[in-house]
């Protein structure tokens, strides 16, 4: 999405919506339980976690789905990605088993969204190098998306059939898996990632916003969430530890940790 008029700017605006509820729900999660205060309590109701939390996740991948449509070398994007996430998983190892703080994450969104672009990338060269139908691609893409995510319902029959770690990826329980602090696996939401791409195609073949004519009014209104839309990346890897340290200052002082 190239920073011009055209660019899809309702899609920076809708990622920055998901960023805000995520960064809300884990300074919720670090006042409620890391540092033991008894408040935020629709963390506990299962009406968050049924509607709220499926909606913010539906959102990250989703339109990160939707977005690789616009990449030029989705190739290079999914290695880069996929080289942020092993940093990552390096990172919260060094940190749970090193600094006693437990943070382990071996396969999260990250890893997730990186496999996911490299699967497209690679259907993308194959559409490239056979020359075959887009619309076709794109609604096997559909297809193979919705089998992707409906597999999720019989996956639990598999699971503590194994001890390896290969199965773990897909959302397979594993005999002997650590504990992690965060877990996506590729079923169900690779699937989701593969039918937003699909849509993705199809809403933004011009690679152009849909809403050209959106007023000033609406832009003002939503451009500071569109920031953080561009940058969801970066606020994803330190917002956590940013929250966290602030949060363990105030309470550190206040004589409370």
């Amino acid at each position: 999405m190239a920073d011009t008029k055209n660019r899809a700017f309702e899609l920076d605006f809708l990622r920055g919506i998901a960023i805000v509820m995520m960064m809300f729900m884990h300074f919720s999660y670090d006042i409620r339980y890391e540092f033991g205060v008894n408040t935020f309590s629709y963390l506990r109701s299962a009406w968050f976690w049924t509607f709220v939390h499926p909606i913010i996740i539906v959102l990250f991948v989703g339109l990160s789905g939707i977005c690789c449509t616009f990449s030029k070398n989705n190739f290079k994007r999914g290695g880069k990605l996929l080289g942020v996430a092993l940093l990552f998983t390096i990172v919260t190892s060094f940190v749970t088993y090193k600094m006693g703080i437990y943070c382990l994450i071996l396969f999260n969104v990250l890893h997730m969204l990186s496999i996911s672009t490299l699967v497209y990338a690679l259907i993308f060269w194959i559409e490239r190098k056979t020359g075959a139908d887009p619309k076709k691609v794109s609604f096997i893409m559909l297809l193979v998306g919705t089998w992707i995510t409906m597999t999720n319902n019989n996956l639990y029959m598999y699971d503590w059939a194994s001890s390896n770690m290969l199965l773990y990826p897909l959302g397979i329980q594993v005999e002997g898996a650590p504990e992690v602090a965060d877990f996506m696996p590729l079923i169900p939401w690779m699937g989701v990632f593969l039918i937003c791409a699909a849509a993705g195609r199809i809403l933004y073949k011009e690679k152009k916003t849909l809403f050209p004519n959106a007023g000033k009014t609406v832009r003002a209104i939503t451009r500071p969430l569109e920031f953080l839309g561009r940058h969801s990346l970066i606020i994803y890897l330190v917002h956590q530890p940013v929250i966290y340290g602030v949060l363990y200052l105030i309470f550190k002082i206040s004589g409370r940790v």
